[in-house]
Formats: C-alpha cells, structure tokens, sequence
C-alpha cells in the first residue's frame, strides 16, 4: 500500500504547466513543463518551458526564450510538443517529444519526436523534422506520452495509443498504454496490444505513464479517465491509476493502493493528472497536474510508506 503525502504546488500559473518532468543535476532539479499560448492569429500553441529548483523545491530560475522550436509546415509538431520526457543516458540528454498537429475531421494527430541537448538541458535540437514513432497498421494514431527507461542495456518505452474516435458532440479519443523497445533509442519494436487493463467498465483512457522500480518490482503510475463526459463531471476525469510487474511484461492492475487522490478541496480537487514519479536522495516523489489538466499548475507528492522497500 502506497502513502503519497501532498506537499503542495511548486509552480502556479494560469497559463498552463502540463505534464512536468525532471532532470536531476546535483545541486538542484530542473522542471519540464509544456504551456499553452495564442499565435498572432489566436490560435492556441503548445511549448516547453523550465524551471529550476532546489532539493526544497523552492524556485531558482526560469526559462526565458523557447527551449525547442516546434516544427515547420506540415510537420508533425508544427502546432505544439505536450508532453516533453527527459532521458540522460551516458551523458547525453535526449528529450523525447509528442509533437501535435491540426486536423480537420477530429482534432489533432500525435506522434513521438526525438532532440538532443548540448548545454545541459538549456536548449533541445531535433534528430529530424519527423518523428521517430508515429502512426502504423494496428496503431493507426494518437502515437504520444512517451515515457523512457533503460534497462540492462535495453530502451524500453512505455507511451500510449489511439484505439478509435468516439462520435460525440465533439470527435473524443480513446486511447491506452504500449510498450515498446530499442536498442539504440531511435528505431523501435513496438508491441501492437494495450498492457494495462481497464478499471472503468468501458471507454476508459490511459495516459503519461511513469515507472519507478521499488526493492524488485517495477510500478507503474498513469493517470486515467473516461474517454466521455470527462472536462465537467468530477467522477469521469483524471485520477492516478497504479500496476505492478515483476518482468517487464505482465502488469497487474492495482489502484486500490495507489495512495493518493483527489483534495476535498482547491487545485486538485476535481482531477489528478499527468504523474512523474521520480527518486531524489533516496526518498520517492511524484509531480502532478491538477484541475483542467494542469491550467494553474503542478505540485508535488513524497511517498511516506509502501509495503515495497526503496
């Protein structure tokens, strides 16, 4: 049984800070985050911004110019990146990408990009114009939410995937969690079945899974709602879900004990979104986005007990 206790919100905003995500340096933790802004022609934009904290996760620094340009023309990313993971693996640091873009009959297509950092996360550098995981036979859009670990030299990447459109007052997406490996990273193998199982009776929508290996089990942490009725009714939206494997390939599904839910009141208290669950100086933390899926933005979570040793 997990014990997440809340500390409260790092970062407030109105603009929107989605989906934050860390790269640990050693005297303090940087902060990933993707925000919403309008182009000259008011049409809503999405972008990455950081910032800088310390071990406290008080505020140091903040981002000022654009970390990573969004693509040209008819590119996968030419209308905004969310989310935005971070991967340092023998000193380079790599940002994998969900890069979006307009549609006409349904909203947007989403697929995976990939960019590399010289200057310590600062600024990213894209491998291509294209992405690197996108739309494919059995998984024929919404390629997005990549989460990315390596383990005994293999990349493992757990993202989610669209199954169908649902014809509602407007066009909604159903969509669960893959898996997928590499070997270097770029070129990757993908698994064409979901691997999580639904908690809700039907129409349930995974999403931004992050995994954390606790004594010899691995965790996952997503977060879940129904695919319908989910931006106003509170019992439909975002909550975080748990499963656990031993090997990689089976997970079981538990959110029973995942520990932490909705507040009663204030900027969580009608959703939890978009975990990254992470370990800091022994000691396990989750970032999170809250109401309207991270619009005043994100806090943080410490796990206080688990039946699992660190």
């Amino acid at each position: 049984m997990f014990n997440w206790k809340k500390l409260g919100m790092i970062y407030k905003t109105e603009k929107y800070a989605q989906s934050p995500q860390v790269l640990i340096f050693d005297n303090f933790i940087r902060i990933y985050f993707c925000t919403r802004y309008k182009d000259n022609k008011g049409i809503y934009l999405s972008n990455v911004e950081y910032i800088d904290v310390d071990k406290n996760f008080k505020i140091l620094n903040k981002s000022t110019d654009p970390i990573i340009k969004l693509g040209d023309l008819g590119c996968f990313d030419e209308h905004g990146i969310f989310p935005f993971h971070i991967l340092k693996h023998k000193n380079l640091i790599s940002a994998y990408t969900t890069g979006w873009s307009r549609r006409e009959s349904v909203p947007d297509n989403i697929s995976i990009g990939l960019a590399t950092s010289l200057d310590n996360g600062k600024t990213f550098s894209k491998y291509g114009s294209g992405p690197i995981l996108t739309n494919s036979k059995n998984q024929p859009f919404l390629i997005c939410d990549p989460f990315i670990k390596v383990i005994d030299n293999v990349y493992h990447m757990w993202y989610i995937f669209g199954l169908k459109w649902i014809k509602d007052e407007n066009p909604e997406r159903l969509y669960k969690i893959g898996h997928a490996i590499s070997n270097d990273g770029i070129n990757w193998n993908i698994e064409d079945e979901p691997i999580i199982s639904d908690s809700m009776k039907e129409n349930e929508c995974q999403a931004l899974p992050s995994v954390i290996k606790i004594n010899n089990k691995y965790h996952m942490f997503f977060c879940y709602r129904n695919a319908i009725d989910f931006r106003k009714n509170k019992n439909n939206s975002y909550r975080i879900g748990h499963a656990y494997s031993d090997d990689l390939k089976k997970w079981t599904r538990d959110d029973n004990n995942v520990g932490i839910d909705r507040s009663d009141e204030g900027w969580d208290s009608e959703m939890l979104c978009y975990p990254f669950v992470f370990k800091l100086d022994d000691k396990i933390y989750m970032l999170y986005n809250g109401n309207h899926f991270g619009k005043f933005g994100f806090g943080v979570a410490k796990l206080e007990e688990t039946n699992e040793k660190a």
